[in-house]
């Protein structure tokens, strides 16, 4: 009968583990054992010093092979016992050597069956190590997020090579290792408690507590060191700061570098003020303002007026948030933040580098463009409504919150997709002009984001408001019928199709941050 070697190693890694819980093996590794022992461990160390290094070594490299507990104490007692440097030598190599003999015993039994049997989940993990298993190893060890043991086994598993493993765990470990000892060396120092607050203990014990934030550090500076190293950093730079956008961040981003004397300069390829000025925050208000005035006038009597008389002509309404657009935008010119110290571009920015922008000015006419090196970048290119792939939508045409100020005429039935915060206001507004609302939601309810009672009180105010709101209901298809448009939806609770006729088609799902077309890919 053929005994399979992987049971045996199996049998026997059982059998180590049974003998040190049965016989509380566990009880030789802990602080005060070290301390009891400490006077004999030094008369031995000193008589027979190559045998003290050898037991040492081999007995670390035992505990850490077989992933028992105890790794951390030899650690401490390797300084305890052999000083600073031979006690960082012999905890250094040993540790290596155990953790990989720990790797090759979990390769050995595991890896296959695990690789076998959950390959293809394995997929993309396999396909990571493959590529930077050495810098996620060196994060590994440099930050010690999980018990050294656990990632010795857990590695094993991956298609991570021996020898890559090896010369990793050697450097990664060293820095927490040469803590370890040190501390070591400051606790065989100890005899009373006064030896508690001695200044080399209260600095090892400092450099514990700082070394995962000193490790960060570093993790992060390699990484910056990678990202960067495919393009030449500049030796002298035209701009403190470049900022890509003229928006509300873009504005105040350029407007703060200015204040504190930075050579900033600030690139906007369409309107200064950007959504907020000229199709979000400023025109949406002026319309709500004009709309509830004329609700109030509609329940005049609730304030004790009488004959107060609510006409409005749309294009009015319209003609009027152009004027308090126009009477805001002075505030976000080119003028006043050239006057702020501001350098301000009109035309198209390319990121070429970490350091570099080209620049394509609108407003000249050589189209060659021009390079600007800079310390720093702010990318505040806002984000665009998003529009989903209905079919038909772009046969039946559509309004965002981009475009809706573009209207001349009132809607009759205006269809709103979206009940996030921009349906919602839109869709209130509309109603109080006396257009044909209705809300179509794929979620539960109203505003998602908010409380439940919130989405509750706002719909109830809404169908008090003449506002039809059809929630968990998806968008099919955009269809003429009968020479009118219409929306196909389906309920999502029972399936049922649904037809809404419309003359305006908002649509307000969401937005999508502007990430693509001026370099940053």
């Amino acid at each position: 009968m053929k005994i399979n070697p992987r049971l045996i190693l199996a049998a026997v890694i059982v059998a180590m583990i049974g003998a040190w819980l049965w016989f509380d093996l566990g009880r030789f590794f802990s602080i005060e054992y070290l301390k009891s022992q400490q006077a004999a461990i030094e008369t031995w160390r000193a008589a027979n010093p190559a045998l003290a290094i050898g037991t040492m070594t081999a007995l670390y490299i035992l505990v850490t092979a077989f992933s028992l507990p105890g790794a951390a104490l030899m650690t401490l007692a390797a300084g305890a016992i052999f000083g600073l440097w031979i006690g960082l030598a012999i905890a250094s190599i040993a540790s290596t050597l155990g953790a990989t003999l720990a790797f090759l015993i979990s390769r050995y039994l595991l890896h296959d069956w695990v690789q076998s049997k959950f390959g293809k989940k394995m997929r993309a993990i396999n396909q990571g190590v493959e590529k930077e298993g050495a810098f996620y190893l060196f994060t590994l060890r440099l930050v010690p997020i999980f018990p050294f043991f656990i990632i010795n086994l857990v590695m094993a598993l991956t298609p991570m090579k021996t020898w890559t493993f090896y010369w990793v765990s050697q450097i990664g470990m060293i820095a927490g290792t040469f803590i370890f000892v040190n501390a070591g060396t400051q606790l065989a120092q100890i005899d009373s408690y006064k030896g508690l607050l001695s200044p080399g203990l209260l600095a090892s014990l400092a450099l514990l507590g700082v070394f995962p934030l000193v490790a960060k550090k570093i993790v992060t500076w390699m990484q910056s060191r990678k990202v960067y190293a495919q393009w030449k950093k500049p030796k002298s730079f035209d701009r403190n700061l470049i900022v890509i956008g003229g928006g509300a961040a873009g504005l105040v981003s350029a407007y703060i570098a200015a204040a504190v004397k930075a050579k900033v300069t600030l690139i906007e390829k369409s309107k200064m003020g950007g959504d907020c000025l000229n199709t979000g925050c400023v025109p949406s208000k002026a319309l709500i303002r004009s709309t509830k005035l004329l609700a109030q006038m509609r329940r005049a009597e609730t304030f004790g007026l009488e004959n107060v008389a609510g006409e409005f002509e749309f294009d009015a309404l319209m003609q009027r948030i152009k004027r308090v657009i126009k009477t805001i935008a002075p505030h976000d010119s080119v003028e006043r933040y050239t006057k702020l110290g501001v350098d301000v571009i009109e035309g198209e920015a390319k990121i070429t580098s970490p350091w570099t922008v080209e620049i394509q000015r609108s407003n000249t006419a050589n189209n060659t463009p021009e390079t600007l090196t800079t310390r720093n970048i702010i990318i505040a290119t806002g984000a665009r409504p998003t529009v989903p792939p209905i079919p038909g939508i772009e046969e039946t045409g559509y309004r965002t919150s981009d475009t809706i100020w573009e209207l001349t005429k009132q809607p009759r039935q205006l269809l709103i997709l979206g009940g996030g915060p921009i349906g919602c206001e839109l869709a209130q507004a509309f109603a109080r002009l006396g257009t044909q609302v209705t809300i179509v939601e794929m979620l539960p309810r109203l505003m998602i984001r908010e409380d439940e009672e919130i989405s509750t009180m706002v719909e109830e105010q809404f169908e008090a408001e003449g506002i039809s709101i059809h929630t968990q209901h998806k968008a099919i298809q955009c269809v003429f019928k009968d020479g009118e448009k219409c929306l196909i939806s389906e309920d999502l609770m029972t399936g049922d199709k649904r037809q809404t006729g419309f003359d305006q088609l908002l649509v307000a799902v969401g937005r999508t941050a502007n990430t693509t077309g001026f370099g940053l890919e």
